[in-house]
């Protein structure tokens, strides 16, 4: 019984989740109110605020968890390789799981592209990231962490974002967003030489 109630909970959140993803790439989200986000899932407006604060929240549906299992795969990888390639070891977790939900995270970057009000909040949410990894990585190396740790954190954050914006704008799911992160990764790891040159 526990078991179909919680089933029930979360497909009731998936449905507001893609409500507000589909009219926000729409319209974008400062265009879309809570109400039309319920009406468009089903339930009501009250319903959506047992599960979100604000349209942002819906939109964004930021997981703890999946940081914190990135993390915990860092922490791990760390002891048995040098940092770049532990990263993105540590991010296939994300990866596998974004692929195989492409249309939704297609529609997410449409709706963000369309509601510029959400980036202070995807910036900072970013930087508090990029600060607990860099933490996290200068604990494991002795160092400061605003010195290397901050560097590869930044520029390995720089060529995800760069491969995620490949994977979501390639016509019809041509490309694969780990190929394209692998990519990204061994032209950091040979120091972004020019294409083409040994």
């Amino acid at each position: 019984m526990v078991l179909r109630r919680d089933l029930k909970k979360q497909q009731t959140r998936d449905a507001l989740v893609d409500a507000a993803l589909r009219l926000a790439a729409e319209r974008g989200l400062d265009h879309v109110t809570v109400e039309e986000i319920s009406a468009e899932a089903g339930v009501s407006g009250r319903t959506f605020f047992n599960y979100f604060a604000t349209k942002d929240d819906a939109l964004l549906d930021e997981r703890p968890g999946d940081v914190a299992r990135m993390r915990r795969s860092l922490t791990e990888l760390l002891p048995k390789m040098p940092v770049l390639p532990a990263i993105h070891r540590s991010l296939l977790i994300f990866i596998a799981a974004m692929e195989a939900d492409r249309e939704r995270w297609v529609l997410r970057m449409r709706a963000i592209e369309k509601t510029p009000s959400l980036l202070p909040r995807l910036i900072n949410t970013g930087a508090q990231a990029e600060l607990e990894t860099a933490r996290l990585i200068a604990d494991h190396l002795g160092v400061d962490a605003a010195g290397y740790p901050a560097l590869v954190v930044g520029v390995t954050g720089a060529a995800f974002r760069v491969a995620l914006i490949r994977w979501a704008t390639a016509p019809d799911g041509a490309l694969s967003l780990g190929a394209l992160v692998d990519e990204a990764f061994t032209s950091l790891a040979q120091g972004l030489r020019d294409p083409g040159r040994p």
